[in-house]
């Protein structure tokens, strides 16, 4: 009996793991069909979902997001972009004030006309068949279900709805004022909130970021027939369309009439875009062992020399990408001209020029916004930062730079330092109390996690890391703990506490090389803390003959140590710095009047404010 109920104790701790690693997530499949009006920028739509309920939890309201309402004078978003902008940040240049506020929002929103602004309004929605109760706030549609949704069940929502394409104001919209680009159609349609182990995220849209279920797409869009689409998905109906979709060689036979329908399929992705004009050039390469690559854009722009290099480019970038950061999973991705900048979704991306840093940066959303996809408003940085990173990292490959890649990630993050106006990472993106902070914290401070991580770990651990954690979390949604423990298992060495100090505070660091002096025949250095975060310590002995010496102290929080990087110099391995000591002294063999140069990490990787205490120099 004891040993059944033993056996019985570990097939019950076995499926507690493993229903932690394989974290449960609902499951949608939508089938969109959507009729466009160009010339009222109106169309209507009908959605049929199938919602599978994989939690462990009863489900009795469901909130579906409304995104294009945030487009109405007097809305969060734009009340919130007005009261960020009575915020001065800094002067210009030429001695303006520049604002807090979002560039392209400003008080635009508030601006707009009745046939400008946006609004998405269901009118009626059934689930199995039975109208239920709902009531809109603002982006917000609530379900208040007349009956629950039960565990391991399965629902079918039929939905009614109809639209207002927005003035671009904000990643979606139409008519462009910089692009020309007619329609950007991102956040189109009514989209069920994602449900996790934290239970509903109803995040309504004031700023930025997304959060969604995965699921399966079938989409169709019936709009002018001179309209050339470009986004998300599969196109199933090539030899209908043409516009370059055509299989070589063959006809294209269009039906009759006025309308074309687009009909797109997408497997396993958490939102669905597209963008349309009569303008459009369409043209592709294939990646070997790769992708099919799109790019659409306006044959009227001035940079489509850059749109084609462009494409050349990302050809040539895949191996490195797929190297570094893993595959590529989907069968096509598109760059389409379009937006306010740069914004990523599944397959797709829209961009408003043919640059190639920002057609790297929002490529490699895919990876960490469309396949890992933590939930962006609680984790902005696990996103916006780690694309950043992983794009100046390509861009150092393709211009074959050797020099510090991450260099202009670090200053924006020092920048932030000596601002005050720094918060937490944990700060939920729409809560930063600057529009400021929020850039240099999601984009910077996130990069500099990465480029940090492979100081404390080693560059090669934590590449490691980094592909262990796209295997292992891919289509997961990951939280940040999930990737400490990553880089915890693949390094061996604690790092519960570089999470505690660079995600949860605002600490920083600053080392400095106190004293040295001449001590029983050996040269002593003392290094001192005048920080507030502790960090392991490489120190760089450089003597008159040419000679080097690396001194590495483990901080006492990590357990561990990282593997030596340079067999070339020889290294002296220390116990673990303690945080509670504020000094702490090394020792070299050599003579002090031997000594050239002591530098305190050399490689630039450690984050510390005051780098001017860093490098002492001696002429003697």
């Amino acid at each position: 009996m004891k040993t059944v109920v033993l056996l019985l104790s570990c097939c019950l701790l076995m499926n507690i793991v493993s229903s932690q690693t394989n974290r449960w997530q609902q499951r949608v499949k939508y089938a969109i069909d959507v009729n466009m009006d160009v010339t009222t920028n109106q169309f209507t739509g009908k959605e049929k979902i199938e919602y599978t309920n994989n939690s462990p939890d009863t489900l009795r309201k469901m909130f579906i997001h409304l995104y294009w309402n945030a487009f109405q004078p007097n809305s969060m978003m734009d009340t919130r972009s007005r009261k960020l902008g009575e915020t001065i940040i800094r002067k210009d240049k030429n001695g303006n004030d520049v604002r807090d506020w979002d560039s392209r929002v400003k008080d635009r929103i508030l601006n707009l006309k009745p046939d400008e602004i946006g609004f998405q309004k269901v009118t009626s929605l059934k689930i199995n068949g039975v109208e239920q109760s709902i009531k809109e706030e603002e982006t917000i549609l609530v379900v208040n279900l007349s009956k629950p949704i039960l565990p391991a069940s399965k629902v079918v929502l039929d939905v009614v709805f109809n639209a207002q394409v927005p003035l671009q104001i904000r990643r979606s919209g139409r008519d462009n004022a910089d692009t020309k680009v007619r329609y950007s159609m991102s956040q189109w349609y009514p989209k069920i909130c994602e449900y996790d182990y934290e239970g509903w995220h109803p995040t309504p849209y004031v700023a930025r970021e997304f959060y969604g279920v995965w699921g399966d797409y079938d989409v169709k869009i019936t709009i002018d027939k001179n309209y050339i689409i470009g986004g998300t998905g599969y196109l199933q109906n090539p030899q209908q369309i043409g516009y370059g979709f055509e299989t070589s060689g063959g006809k294209v036979t269009r039906p009759a009439g006025d309308k074309l329908t687009w009909i797109f399929t997408a497997p396993n992705v958490h939102d669905f875009m597209w963008a349309a004009d009569n303008d459009y050039v369409h043209k592709s390469k294939q990646v070997k062992d790769g992708p099919l690559i799109n790019i659409f854009y306006k044959k009227s722009t001035s940079d489509s020399n850059q749109w084609r290099a462009m494409l050349d480019t990302a050809v040539m970038a895949y191996s490195y990408i797929k190297k570094t950061f893993g595959a590529y999973p989907y069968k096509q991705f598109s760059f389409v001209h379009g937006g306010d900048g740069g914004m990523e979704y599944p397959m797709s991306t829209l961009i408003r020029s043919g640059g190639t840093g920002t057609a790297i940066h929002e490529w490699m959303h895919s990876w960490y916004q469309g396949m890992l996809a933590t939930n962006e408003s609680e984790y902005a940085w696990m996103d916006e930062g780690f694309t950043q990173y992983a794009e100046e990292r390509i861009m150092a490959f393709l211009r074959k730079s050797k020099g510090f890649a991450q260099e202009d990630g670090y200053l924006a993050y020092f920048e932030l330092t000596r601002s005050n106006r720094a918060e937490p990472l944990t700060t939920h993106a729409d809560h930063f109390e600057s529009n400021y902070a929020y850039v240099r914290s999601a984009y910077s401070k996130g990069a500099v996690f990465l480029e940090q991580l492979g100081y404390i770990i080693g560059n090669e651990t934590r590449d490691k890391v980094l592909l262990e954690y796209y295997n292992q979390w891919k289509f997961k949604h990951p939280n940040a703990n999930d990737f400490i423990r990553v880089a915890e298992k693949v390094s061996g060495i604690q790092l519960d506490w570089y999470k505690e100090y660079w995600i949860n505070t605002t600490k920083t660091i600053n080392y400095a090389i106190d004293s040295l002096w001449e001590e029983g025949g050996k040269t002593k250095i003392r290094l001192r803390n005048l920080g507030l975060m502790p960090m392991p310590v490489d120190v760089q002995l450089t003597f008159k003959d040419g000679s080097k010496e690396m001194h590495y102290v483990p901080m006492y929080l990590m357990f561990g140590e990282k593997p030596n990087e340079d067999n070339g110099i020889p290294r002296k391995v220390y116990e673990a710095w303690k945080w509670t000591h504020p000094t702490y002294i090394i020792e070299t063999e050599k003579k002090i009047l031997s000594l050239k140069e002591v530098e305190i990490d050399p490689s630039l990787q450690m984050a510390d404010i005051d780098r001017r205490n860093n490098l002492l120099e001696l002429n003697w």
